[in-house]
């Protein structure tokens, strides 16, 4: 049976969950997720986890954190004066806002603190500095290199 190489388009259905056993993210009652492996359309642990699976193999894989979203950095932690937001803006914890860079692209941040004078937001992706536990199916090779014997 042909086995999962760099190039190869694939299509998996997956659970993601944290060593406390919390769901992060799954595939369940979604189409499969597709996508061509060693091109870094998904994080690497994952994408290296593909090489050599076949079709209708399941297998469980813990990625650390250094080959999924990376270390959570002090210097991704903003302070903006509440000065700045919308008068009517009534922040909470765990609040999921929107920025822009310097370039205008989209920064997702979470509010972590409210000061007096500023509100905290972090930067970081919501899964940086933890391990990563992916239950993984191949569903389907789609493509990629073909290898003559």
């Amino acid at each position: 049976m042909r086995k999962v190489q760099n190039g190869d388009t694939v299509k998996v259905h997956y659970h993601g969950t944290l060593a406390s056993g919390e769901t992060f993210d799954s595939s369940e009652g979604r189409a499969p997720l597709e996508f061509k492996v060693g091109e870094g359309q998904v994080i690497a642990g994952f994408d290296n986890a593909m090489i050599d699976m076949e079709v209708g193999q399941s297998k469980k894989v813990e990625i650390p954190m250094l080959e999924a979203y990376g270390e959570a950095h002090d210097e991704m932690i903003l302070k903006f004066p509440k000065v700045n937001f919308p008068a009517d803006f009534v922040p909470e914890l765990g609040m999921s806002l929107q920025m822009q860079d310097q370039q205008g692209n989209p920064v997702p941040v979470i509010v972590v603190g409210i000061e007096e004078e500023v509100i905290v937001l972090d930067a970081n992706h919501p899964l940086a500095g933890r391990d990563l536990i992916f239950q993984i199916e191949l569903v389907e090779i789609a493509g990629g290199k073909i290898i003559m014997p």
